[in-house]
């Protein structure tokens, strides 16, 4: 059995404050709250965000768009010469392997070797070495000499 304090036992009463959970931001912007508190004469805070909700596109143009215009270099990108693509695809009819034959050899997507032969490519010097390597000829640098 278990022994029991032999001093003297006294009762340690201490206040318990109970308060009120802080209301949800959601539920702070619930219209009926707010009417509430207007209503009570609690202070309301409202502020209004720029353009938010709205669908609206801003009426000056942006300044990078402005930039753009004003820069020197070419809108256009360089493409894909055409003695690329024709060696491209030359080498590629040689070796009698189709375009997803190429790209799954050089881990590239169908799509890839077919924007190459299409001339649509940016050239990517990763992606043409891979090529070379695959087909055995020169892509990259002067071609033809």
């Amino acid at each position: 059995m278990p022994s029991r304090f032999p001093g003297a036992i006294t009762q340690d009463w201490d206040t318990v404050v109970l308060h009120k959970s802080k209301p949800k931001s959601q539920d702070l912007r619930d219209p009926r709250a707010i009417n509430k508190a207007l209503r009570s004469g609690a202070p309301v805070l409202t502020v209004k965000k720029s353009d938010a909700g709205s669908n609206k596109k801003s009426s000056a143009p942006a300044i990078n768009a402005r930039k753009l215009d004003e820069a020197a270099e070419p809108a256009a990108l360089e493409r894909v010469p055409a003695e690329v693509r024709q060696a491209v695809q030359r080498a590629r009819l040689e070796k009698k392997m189709s375009q997803a034959e190429l790209a799954k050899q050089i881990n590239e997507p169908p799509k890839v070797v077919q924007e190459y032969e299409n001339g649509k490519a940016v050239p990517n010097q990763a992606v043409l070495a891979k090529m070379e390597r695959v087909l055995g000829v020169k892509l990259r640098g002067k071609i033809g000499k």
